[in-house]
């Protein structure tokens, strides 16, 4: 199984069709984020994603791990990479620093094999390489939670769910006005802003984020990998991302909304040659739109409520490599357009039943030259079942019909028992998966290099499975739990043995354990460790996969010293793997272990007024990830934010 989405230099990928030589990538484990507010241990959260319902986690029997707001601030967490670093099952690598192309490998499946959602918008890039999603661009301001479910979940969301699910939603407004901003400055030339204004009014609630990051000088090229004669050219990165959320209630049984994300980022950093790092910086501009509007509807007594959604899906790429000749920049453009429907159905006391439908229409204009698109029709059910407050389950089935490849029928079972005498929580779940082709992979041909697209492409598909249990003690101040993945991953798409188009032909297996052991000693203090192993082999050769390493561990504590002052440390381990040189040349090249040391803390200043200050990389570990790109090192970093309207940011923390 070859993965191609590690298209960090475009140009040269096209030039020199270096399309199976692209990066596999993999990173870490990390703490349930909701555990890092002090009295949130004794909360039992409501999630989204697991079922398309709010629903307790506690009920939930998926793995699934929420990250809030108050989490991602505590630990001072700007850009989505840093937040899901140390997630477990999650495999986050990222080319270089900031900006630097990034993608999650979710229990070791590829990277188009996870599916992300933005306010209920999909998120891919339909004009990137596989149609998988680059973590890169996404700032952290303006979000009020992530949740990362983890298993095939195509039975309700269709293709790229094989590994799991994303679900990032935004922050809402309630209340009177409320201003928030913030400034902070530090290591590699780092100036960072963010302001916005929420509340609500009558029937009108709303909430407007801006960010703007940047970092001018992030040393990403090994300097041993420059030939003689050139310079050594760090990153510069600049991310301008704007947030909208509206809701209007126009009567007791009906809402509408509105939700739209727009980012513009602009990267300079060092292509290649067949020499090697080039001398002068290469520039990649990206606009992405995110946005989507929907009606929402309650019947007879609350017993069916319903809503209508209809989601849009920008991307606007473009890449000047100024060392080429002719220095002409290549351009990438994807757009989606999605129409959805829910209804849920209150059946009887403990019984949904969920159904949808959906319509999605997917297009790429690239420089290739190549103007395509392809339709995808959708159906759904779900039955969510508990008994006696006791035993929970959820069976899902889809079917979609797309029109290039037919029909996919996927299905999902996922029951849970909780023993509330012993704190105890058994919990299984077995469910199918497929990836659609992408429009590269089915229509984008590069003539000129004897390489060409395969229209006749079928899905991937997946068929995977996991059992664990969670473990309370003494009211809850301790939690353990221990949870078994299997994935069986067959039809892949790979590229052929003449290296002149692409194949159904690769098979994969993926397994391991995820484990953590929380602890609460007392209300000022929260601890977690977890452990994730994961096997992956590719079934035909019998050879571990690239850029997945076996074991992931972390560490992570929340200390509220005082009402005023907060402290957060997080130390991740990530274990040897094998990886291939940075032009893929060379593979099966043993990369080293490393550790991470990051710390940060606050300090409620009052009226409104918070400092803060964050070390990441502490131990000044030199390390590439993947190899022929150097990660940061020690990085120091400090600033205020400010918050009016509203409670201070440390008593939000502390619950007051």
């Amino acid at each position: 199984m070859v993965s191609r989405s590690f298209r960090r230099l475009p140009r040269l990928s096209a030039r020199a069709i270096c399309l199976s030589s692209a990066f596999v990538l993999t990173t870490s484990a990390r703490l349930h984020a909701q555990e890092a507010a002090p009295d949130a241990i004794n909360l039992d959260p409501v999630v989204v994603s697991a079922t398309r319902l709010p629903t307790p986690e506690s009920e939930i029997a998926s793995s699934i791990t929420v990250i809030t707001s108050t989490d991602m601030e505590a630990k001072q967490e700007r850009t989505l990479p840093d937040a899901l670093a140390d997630v477990p099952g999650l495999n986050v690598v990222q080319a270089g620093g900031p900006g630097g192309q990034t993608y999650v490998y979710m229990r070791g499946t590829d990277p188009n094999d996870t599916k992300v959602l933005i306010d209920g918008i999909d998120a891919s890039d339909p004009s990137s390489a596989d149609g998988s999603f680059d973590f890169s661009s996404i700032l952290t301001s303006g979000i009020e939670r992530i949740e990362v479910l983890r298993g095939p979940q195509s039975g309700l969301y269709g293709s790229d769910a094989v590994g799991g699910v994303i679900n990032i939603i935004t922050k809402s407004g309630s209340g009177p006005a409320q201003f928030h901003g913030s400034a902070e400055g530090g290591s590699f030339g780092t100036f960072n802003q963010t302001a916005g204004v929420s509340g609500s009014a009558s029937w009108l609630s709303y909430a407007f984020d801006m960010a703007h990051f940047h970092s001018s000088d992030t040393p990403v090229t090994p300097f041993g990998l420059v030939p003689p004669g050139r310079p050594v050219n760090s990153d510069s990165y600049d991310n301008r991302t704007f947030s909208l959320k509206l809701g209007a209630k126009i009567a007791d049984n009906f809402d509408l909304g509105f939700v739209s994300r727009y980012l513009e980022s602009n990267l300079a950093s060092t292509s290649d040659d067949y020499l090697g790092p080039e001398a002068t910086p290469s520039h990649s501009d990206n606009q992405e739109l995110f946005t989507r509007a929907t009606a929402h509807t309650v019947l007879f007594n609350g017993r069916f409520d319903q809503t209508l959604g209809l989601g849009y899906t920008k991307y606007n790429r473009s890449f000047l490599d100024p060392n080429a000749a002719p220095a002409i920049p290549d351009f990438y453009n994807g757009e989606r357009v999605k129409l959805d429907w829910q209804g849920n159905i209150k059946l009887l006391p403990g019984e949904i039943l969920t159904i949808g439908a959906e319509h999605q229409r997917d297009q790429i204009d690239n420089s290739s030259p190549i103007l395509a698109g392809v339709t995808n029709e959708a159906g759904f059910a779900q039955l969510q079942s508990s008994f006696g407050k006791r035993v929970f389950n959820t069976v899902s089935v889809r079917y979609d019909d797309n029109s290039q490849f037919g029909s996919a029928v996927t299905y999902r079972v996922a029951p849970a028992l909780l023993i509330p005498e012993t704190g105890t929580k058994l919990k299984a779940s077995l469910g199918t998966g497929f990836k659609a082709p992408s429009l590269d992979e089915l229509y984008n041909s590069y003539p000129q290099y004897g390489f060409f697209a395969n229209p006749a492409l079928q899905p991937e598909k997946s068929l995977g499975y996991d059992a664990g249990f969670e473990q309370g003690l003494f009211k809850e101040k301790l939690r353990f739990g221990v949870t078994y993945f299997h994935n069986d991953l067959r039809n892949l798409i790979e590229i052929n043995d003449s290296y002149t188009s692409y194949v159904n032909v690769g098979r994969a297996t993926t397994q391991g354990i995820e484990s953590f052991i929380a602890l609460h000693p007392w209300t000022r203090l929260t601890l977690r460790a977890d452990y994730t192993y994961t096997a992956v082999y590719n079934d035909i050769t019998q050879t571990e996969l690239l850029r997945r390493p076996r074991h992931k561990a972390s560490i992570s504590g929340t200390w509220r010293v005082t009402n005023a002052a907060q402290f957060s440390a997080t130390v991740i381990y990530v274990g040897s793997w094998l990886d291939s040189n940075r032009d893929g040349s060379t593979t099966n090249i043993p990369a080293p272990a490393y550790v991470l040391v990051n710390l940060a803390a606050s300090y409620d200043l009052g009226q409104g007024v918070t400092a803060f200050a964050r070390v990441n990389n502490a131990l000044n570990v030199h390390y590439q990830d993947p190899l022929g790109f150097q990660r940061p090192g020690l990085g120091v970093f400090g600033g205020l934010r400010v918050a009016f309207g509203g409670p201070s940011a440390a008593a939000k923390t502390h619950g007051e």
